[in-house]
């Protein structure tokens, strides 16, 4: 049995804890045994959740032995945690023979010093603050979750679960995994280098209109010509005046939005239709299907067609 410990404190996010923790209960369910799941805080005391939801943990830290799986949420308070959290995280989380963040978890584990000289993630949204603060770790703003021998970190909120499922399938295996994201009714398994958000949250909204208006464009007609000449036209502005510009004020050039917008477009439709392969490759602006599978195995790492077998996966089955 893998004994698994989520990590309490006030200002969690509450769904950092209870994401994960459904998962590994329901895998419990499916095989039992498997896992025993267990909560402490720093004296064993109540939480308040950011959201003011009352936690009541199982246990105080120093009561709990080493836990196979340690998972660490993120929240409010893992950007300003006790250093008692901060020093027990440093004694005992290379002990765990997995150590696991949800969201800015995974700035508790960077505090500790648990991340140096690894590969990871957090929120989009504290990425920058995290690679700022701590240089030793390679910062990836990108997945929605980043695995590093042991040591696992996840996005925001939800990618704790798209984690969580992982470890199921690596511990009981596929059809283990299946059942409990049956049962939650979620996709499995979103792959880990799936990007954290959609292009148009990606990029900032141009403060221009006729730039904001080029960016609606590109994502009602993802098949058109796209070149840089042609948007360019379409926004009254020279191809190098356009370039400098949209990428001034979305944060990305035109191109990168573009392929973002076709991935996406593609994904969406392997996810939702039943349209082929080729349709679809059409239909997003790739023009042929091997274009578009050099995308999704460069950045996603799985060709469309198994992208479609796993994300379909829960909903078909």
């Amino acid at each position: 049995m893998r004994t698994v410990l989520v990590v309490l404190f006030d200002d969690v996010q509450s769904l950092d804890v209870t994401g994960p923790v459904e998962v590994f209960a329901g895998a419990e369910v499916y095989a039992g045994g498997s896992y025993r799941i267990r909560t402490a805080s720093l004296d064993g005391a109540p939480v308040r959740a950011s959201s003011g939801l009352t936690l009541v943990p199982d246990h105080a830290l120093a009561d709990v032995s080493d836990p196979h799986t340690l998972i660490v949420p993120g929240g409010q308070g893992a950007r300003r945690p006790d250093p008692r959290l901060t020093d027990w995280l440093r004694r005992h989380g290379p002990r765990a023979e997995r150590l696991v963040s949800v969201c800015t978890g995974a700035a508790l584990l960077a505090g500790a010093g648990l991340l140096d000289g690894r590969r990871a993630t957090t929120h989009w949204a504290y990425c920058d603050e995290l690679a700022r603060d701590h240089p030793a770790i390679d910062v990836d703003p990108d997945p929605i979750y980043v695995r590093d021998g042991h040591v696992s970190t996840s996005a925001g909120v939800t990618s704790g679960i798209d984690l969580a499922l992982a470890l199921v399938e690596e511990d009981l295996g596929r059809e283990a995994a299946l059942t409990v994201a049956r049962h939650l009714v979620v996709f499995l398994r979103r792959p880990g280098n799936q990007a954290q958000f959609s292009a148009q949250l990606a990029a900032q909204t141009a403060q221009r209109a006729p730039l904001r208006e080029v960016q609606q464009w590109i994502t009602e007609h993802p098949d058109d010509d796209l070149s840089v000449e042609s948007l360019a036209a379409r926004a009254r502005l020279s191809p190098r005046h356009f370039a400098r510009a949209f990428q001034a004020e979305t944060g990305m050039t035109p191109g990168r939005f573009v392929e973002r917008v076709r991935l996406e477009h593609a994904r969406r439709l392997l996810e939702d239709t039943a349209d082929g392969i080729e349709e679809i490759s059409r239909a997003s602006g790739y023009g042929t299907p091997e274009a578009m599978r050099r995308v999704f195995v460069k950045t996603l790492g799985s060709a469309p067609a198994e992208y479609r077998r796993r994300f379909r996966a829960a909903s078909t089955q």
